[in-house]
């Protein structure tokens, strides 16, 4: 199965006591199958500066991993409790990041859902940030749909 939707997302990073905060709402792709399970896809605007990349949310029962490829490419996994490290690369190089999950929790199916994720990001053994996201996945209205259709 696979189908377009609507996704709306709440993306919070707290650094150095600097809280910043993106809202965005985008068009996406819910993707399931037997095999792998949900996964949830669209591309990245100038908005959250990572125009040119595609995002992809994999969801499992036990972890949630957030992909990305294009302009950044990077893997990170969020499975509470644990620490996973991951390689964030940029245009400008490399960077090995640790992920500590405190929260990642999904509650979807094929009419949507929603994925609530928090974690600390560490860089060389060092608290750079504690981040969440927030996000809601709903199937299009009627008006939404025809442009979506065109767009996927």
């Amino acid at each position: 199965m696979e189908k377009p939707v609507i996704i709306s997302i709440k993306s919070t990073q707290n650094m150095d006591g600097q809280e910043d905060t993106i809202e965005l709402v985008t068009q996406g792709v819910l993707r399931h199958s037997e095999e792998e399970g949900f996964a949830l896809v669209y591309p990245e605007s100038e908005l959250t500066g990572l125009e040119g990349t595609l995002t992809t949310f994999r969801i499992a029962p036990d972890r949630i991993t957030l992909l990305r490829e294009g302009t950044i490419n990077s893997e990170m996994i969020f499975e509470e409790g644990q620490k996973h490290f991951s390689l964030y690369e940029t245009p400008f190089g490399g960077l090995m990041l640790g992920v500590n999950t405190h929260r990642a929790k999904a509650r979807i199916g094929e009419g949507g859902g929603s994925l609530s994720i928090r974690y600390a990001l560490e860089a060389d053994s060092q608290l750079i940030g504690e981040n969440a996201f927030e996000i809601q996945v709903t199937e299009p209205t009627l008006d939404q749909r025809a442009p979506l259709d065109q767009a996927l």
